[in-house]
């Protein structure tokens, strides 16, 4: 790899329906890469998704496994002392985006992306359970806001793509379609009455965390990319 061509993403769009074509490739080979591999997102976030993909098929992969391991690889050689920066900006807000990302004056301090336990019915119900969790967060780091005696200005932004979600929580009455998830909406609806947080409707190519959950176009990629805050930190400043 050391002579390879450095890639612009990590991972292809369409690499998904094209990662099960192939051989059977050396098991033990596989699984050293992507060990490799696997603790380096919680600073470069920008490969959380391609690692999570590959490292689901450990124990049966084939080539189209290993061609991604290798894009990932060569996407990290175009920078490979990139990692996460954290300044200390005017703006004291706290934002939430839906899938969980969570971002404090401007930087990022916590983000989460994994498969739900249950099987959601729709993307509503989906996007529920996932703003629910991101409501808990807030609430911790609310607590550790008044622990330190900190303040942050106004409530907290939180930001969803599904216009369904925002209306269930916001909505008084209970429908059938959504009896099986009103906890969540109740919870939610709590807070919002509670002035704790204020959910945004924000269009599907501004939502931040699809970064973590999907497979993106370069352009897209690295629009999010740039809000990240990573840097390379052996370049001169």
């Amino acid at each position: 790899m050391l002579w390879c061509k450095a890639s612009s993403t990590p991972i292809e769009l369409g690499s998904k329906d094209k990662m099960f074509q192939g051989e059977p490739v050396d098991r033990t080979r596989y699984q050293k890469l992507v060990g490799k591999l696997i603790y380096l997102p919680h600073t470069r976030l920008d490969i959380a998704f391609a690692v999570s993909l590959v490292s689901q098929y450990m124990h049966n992969p084939c080539q189209g496994h290993l061609d991604i391991v290798y894009r990932i690889l060569k996407y990290l050689k175009q920078a490979p002392g990139k990692g996460l920066f954290y300044k200390r900006p005017d703006d004291r807000t706290i934002k939430v985006f839906r899938d969980a990302d969570w971002v404090v004056w401007g930087n990022l301090v916590t983000r989460r992306s994994k498969k739900q336990n249950v099987i959601a019915r729709s993307n509503a119900e989906a996007e529920s359970r996932a703003m629910t969790h991101g409501v808990c967060e807030v609430i911790c780091l609310k607590r550790i806001y008044e622990e330190l005696v900190l303040e942050f200005d106004g409530q907290i932004q939180l930001y969803c793509d599904n216009q369904s979600t925002i209306n269930i929580a916001h909505n008084h009455v209970q429908h059938d379609r959504t009896k099986h998830v009103e906890v969540y909406r109740h919870f939610i609806k709590e807070k919002i009455e509670g002035k704790l947080i204020k959910i945004s409707h924000v269009s599907t190519g501004q939502q931040l965390t699809d970064i973590l959950t999907k497979e993106l176009s370069d352009k897209q990629y690295h629009i999010f990319l740039s809000k990240l805050e990573l840097i390379k930190i052996y370049h001169p400043a």
